[in-house]
């Protein structure tokens, strides 16, 4: 323990070995770490007793001027009291939890003739509430279903009895469309009580009772002949179960249960939680945390349990997760569903936690674009190896048609996009023939040359469009010729010419990407610009040298004579073909007569 002052190392040893909650403070007295242990002595003490890989973790350690500790009986009892401290305190050093949007709840009224609506507005003296729902569509779908199952008002008007009796209110359109029963006249009181109860139940989730007595209601009506109140009903019961395939999981096995979906990205973490009642997904809800240290996942997932069943309010006993969380209370039942009618629950909570994360990213994406292409490059220095951010790329391809008109070009990104004022075209000067790497060489070194001539920025990563030849040849130019040291990577494609492998490193070592990767995506369409590049300035090339050889080695043809016979006849070609007296006509006697015999001449080589 060296280097820890007295005061510390005092506390240290008195630290005893039983299950606990240590914090630790700062100069100023402030709650900087909070942290849990089923020994406190050896935890605590393994701060200050040996290296710490993770930079956080040494800077953690520098802060710590106090340390205070609680007792308790239990590893559950000191998860359970870590995160009421991590709440109320918000240490600098744990992970946040970051506050999202507040999400839609259903509200029953408590009036005389209750409305019930969505709303973000908690207010208990005036209702009961529902959810919060982190999916504000199946808010919608339960509200659009009791409207039409139950002809309960949507108004705002204060309604009472006293109201209804002193007529202070007339019915209006919905009544006369059917979609409210007119309570404001008094139509439906002896009913309306029971609609709500109804509704209760199906906000709860208890949609096969519901389904039930709708049924037996049916049979009632129809042996009472009362046939167009039965296919009323039946209308219900069809609305129901439409409304089951979308909502509803039909499994009797898992009637109660919390179901966990867990995703990462980078040091934000979620957790999203389902929460099942009679078969019914009557709640959902995703949280978000930072990661300020290094917590491992199954430590978070025992966090994110805790606090989605307090903001659900579940005492559920059966939970299933993705994986086992560090801690969880024994009365539960914690399990892996691994197939079945519980493994569907356990992959739609996984699917609406990868939703999830998507929607922000995409969110934070629109709002820092910046932002985005960090996190590709991070990715891309990440897979590397990368000393820094590759926020400047380099990207070469060679084009030439067996050795003529030989020409490279170079495309620039910057932070993840193209920066078409920096490509540089490169007519190949110093090589004979069609080699791809010779010619790879001298614009390479002819690029950075230029740089160091002008004390110019060096890139941060040179991308050969092509696999390890393209690579060596650069290397050659960049470390052997010019002393740089640059890193180098190629792309290596299948037998298709697809890209296929991104190679980095000498010797190079392959680095498999999905396709659906978007450092991949980046990749393939840098790739795709070079090669646009540097096919488009060798047409260019190669078009301008048909042109020049017939035409602009012409004695007496110069640009503007030269783009009138172009502008008149079209073409070369036709130019060679016309007599005499056409070009005579357009350009007069002497010049005209010179043209065409030079011409003639070179049509008859």
């Amino acid at each position: 323990m060296k280097g820890i002052d007295n005061h510390i190392s005092l506390l240290l040893k008195r630290i005893p070995e039983n299950p606990g909650v240590y914090q630790y403070y700062d100069k100023e007295g402030q709650i900087i770490y909070v942290g849990k242990a089923k020994n406190l002595h050896r935890r605590v003490n393994s701060y200050f007793s040996k290296d710490h890989p993770s930079s956080k973790t040494r800077q953690l350690v520098a802060h710590i001027s106090d340390i205070k500790y609680v007792v308790v009986e239990s590893e559950q009892d000191a998860f359970l009291l870590e995160n009421n401290l991590i709440k109320q305190y918000k240490p600098k050093y744990n992970i946040l939890l970051k506050d999202g949007k507040s999400y839609p709840s259903i509200c029953i009224t408590k009036e005389s003739y209750p409305r019930i609506f969505k709303t973000r507005t908690i207010n208990k003296k005036a209702g009961e509430y529902y959810g919060p729902y982190s999916f504000g569509y199946t808010v919608d779908m339960v509200l659009d279903l009791i409207h039409k199952l139950y002809p309960i008002r949507t108004c705002n008007i204060p309604i009472s009895n006293d109201s209804i009796e002193k007529k202070k209110v007339r019915v209006c359109l919905k009544y006369h469309l059917k979609n409210c029963c007119g309570i404001c006249e008094g139509y439906g009181k002896e009913n309306y009580g029971e609609w709500i109860n109804q509704a209760r139940k199906l906000i709860k989730g208890d949609a096969h009772e519901i389904g039930k007595q709708l049924e037996e209601e049916m049979m009632r009506l129809a042996a009472e002949m009362k046939y167009e109140e039965a296919a009323e009903t039946k209308r219900k019961i069809e609305l129901l179960e439409q409304f089951k395939s979308k909502t509803i999981i039909t499994n009797s096995s898992a009637k109660d249960v919390d179901v966990f979906g867990y995703d990462e990205q980078d040091d934000k973490v979620y957790i999203a939680m389902l929460h099942v009642h009679n078969g019914s997904i009557v709640q959902g809800q995703t949280i978000e945390y930072r990661r300020k240290m290094e917590e491992e996942k199954e430590e978070l997932l025992a966090m994110g349990m805790i606090e989605l069943r307090q903001q659900l309010e579940s005492d559920t006993q059966d939970v299933i997760v993705p994986f086992i969380p560090e801690v969880f209370d024994d009365s539960l039942h914690v399990h892996i569903a691994m197939s079945g009618d519980k493994k569907k629950l356990l992959d739609l909570a996984m699917q609406n936690v990868r939703q999830y994360k998507l929607d922000q990213l995409k969110q934070e994406d629109k709002l820092n674009p910046e932002q985005r292409a960090v996190r590709i490059l991070t990715e891309m220095q990440q897979m590397m190896g990368l000393p820094s951010l590759p926020k400047w790329i380099d990207c070469f391809d060679n084009s030439n048609i067996q050795g003529t008109n030989a020409v490279a070009g170079c495309v620039v990104y910057r932070m993840g996009k193209p920066s078409k004022s920096d490509y540089k075209k490169f007519d190949i000067k110093t090589v004979e023939g069609a080699d791809d790497y010779a010619s790879m060489r001298e614009v390479v070194r002819r690029r950075y040359q230029h740089l160091i001539d002008e004390g110019g920025h060096m890139p941060d990563l040179i991308i050969a469009d092509g696999g390890l030849g393209q690579m060596h040849a650069i290397r050659e130019a960049v470390e052997d010729q010019l002393g740089l040291h640059i890193p180098i990577a190629g792309l290596k494609k299948n037998d298709k010419h697809r890209t296929q492998t991104l190679l980095f490193g000498f010797p190079p070592k392959e680095i498999s990407m999905p396709v659906t990767s978007e450092v991949f995506r980046l990749l393939t369409n840098l790739q795709d610009e070079v090669h646009r590049f540097a096919i488009s300035f060798h047409k260019a090339k190669r078009s301008k040298a048909q042109i020049h050889s017939q035409l602009d080695d012409l004695q007496g043809v110069g640009e503007v004579t030269k783009q009138k016979i172009l502008a008149h006849f079209g073409s070369v070609k036709r130019a060679g073909s016309a007599s005499k007296e056409e070009m005579i006509e357009l350009l007069g006697k002497s010049r005209g007569s010179s043209i065409y015999e030079q011409l003639q001449a070179k049509i008859s080589l």
